[in-house]
């Protein structure tokens, strides 16, 4: 497909400076942005009809973390929030999963496209990842599957929401809740916002929107899918550096490969 045939872009016209400068001020204001109706409804179909067809294929994992996603500290107590574990469950195809007519992979091969992201991210360069699994990813969280709280490791998460579920899978999250780079974890932060002291933001995201979100500092969840309709959400991955590759032990856990 042609990215005229991907992207809306008399409504999102990524070339434009001005259009630029207005997104890249939204994502500095609010540590989020949802650009709605970012891809045509041609390429939607495009991407929701390959996604039913190849759930069989996807690589089921159900696994307890915390919420740092790192191995547990033992200079804290097993229940402290540190150590603290959340559930977290999907299913997944990967990138080598994905047809290479895909509209996914137009999207995320343009040279367009990245420049946008680039610019509106303030990275230096985004580079895919050096291996076959992990730069375009198609996630499915179908009844009862979630994601729990957690910081990301990486500075940027960049997704596309293909379809909505009946109920649930709302994406929640709470900005500036620790400083990574400053070491600063406010355990006492994350506790209110895991007893429910302190109420997370919402994203209203309808099915075509472009989701640029920081998720480092901000700790975020994904709720509980409702209904006989399975949640599908794109992960476009991109490194600011470049020869990136998940190690093996990852890709295992990633993907069963």
């Amino acid at each position: 497909m042609k990215l005229t045939e991907v992207i809306n872009l008399e409504s999102n016209p990524i070339s434009d400076p001005d259009y630029r400068k207005k997104c890249k001020e939204t994502l500095e204001r609010d540590g989020a942005i949802v650009i709605e109706d970012f891809i045509t409804a041609q390429a939607l179909n495009q991407i929701r009809l390959e996604g039913e067809a190849k759930q069989n294929l996807a690589f089921y994992t159900k696994q307890q973390h915390n919420i740092y996603i790192s191995d547990a500290d033992p200079s804290y107590p097993e229940d402290h929030i540190r150590n603290k574990l959340v559930n977290s469950s999907k299913g997944c195809i990967n990138d080598e999963q994905i047809a290479a007519d895909s509209a996914l992979r137009t999207l995320y091969d343009s040279e367009v496209f990245r420049d946008f992201l680039q610019e509106i991210l303030n990275e230096q360069g985004l580079y895919s990842y050096d291996d076959e699994y992990s730069s375009i990813n198609l996630h499915y969280a179908s009844e009862g599957q979630e994601l729990g709280w957690h910081f990301d490791n990486s500075s940027f998460a960049t997704t596309l929401l293909i379809q909505k579920p009946e109920g649930g899978g709302e994406f929640q999250y709470v900005r500036d809740v620790r400083d990574a780079d400053r070491g600063e974890m406010n355990f006492s932060g994350v506790e209110k916002v895991l007893s429910g002291e302190t109420k997370p933001n919402m994203l209203t995201i309808e099915p075509g929107a472009l989701v640029l979100f920081r998720g480092r500092n901000a700790i975020h969840r994904v709720t509980p899918t409702q209904g006989d309709t399975t949640r599908m959400m794109v992960v476009l991955a991109y490194n600011n550096k470049p020869g990136v590759a998940l190690s093996a032990s990852a890709r295992k856990t990633f993907y069963g490969k």
